[in-house]
């Protein structure tokens, strides 16, 4: 009932919406056309890549994301066209809409060059690097 909570409330949809409007700015399909919560799901149809080597791939690089069918989807659950992020984590550690920003790049860069090991490997060294200026715990 604090106001500290609803102002971390408020910053999780806003980070969301920023995350969404970002993702769909480079290409990503989001599912419903934004978010109206803390959830976004992304179909990569458009990016030839599966939910599940997104999933992977992104994991490589130290960003947590899930693999998720989208509507309609042609792949089995286990494989999936589709990854759900949440921006939950990110207002946790303190980041806002620039960070968020940050974040769908990283995304973006990961994904887009799935087959280069020396891209991802620098992606999660940014990661990481961003991660340590918003620390879980002081």
């Amino acid at each position: 009932m604090s106001d500290e909570y609803m102002d971390y409330c408020v910053q999780v949809i806003k980070n969301a919406k920023v995350m969404a409007e970002e993702l769909m700015k480079k290409g990503y399909g989001v599912i419903s056309g934004g978010t109206d919560n803390h959830c976004i799901l992304i179909d990569l149809s458009s990016k030839d890549i599966t939910g599940k080597d997104a999933e992977n791939l992104l994991g490589t690089a130290d960003i947590t994301v899930n693999k998720n069918m989208v509507p309609f989807d042609p792949k089995s659950p286990f494989v999936t066209s589709g990854i759900r992020v949440g921006s939950p984590a990110l207002t946790t550690r303190g980041m806002n809409t620039d960070e968020v920003r940050i974040v769908v790049d990283l995304i973006d860069r990961v994904i887009t060059n799935n087959e280069d090991e020396s891209i991802i490997n620098s992606v999660k060294q940014e990661v990481q690097d961003l991660c340590k200026s918003f620390p879980i715990y002081d």
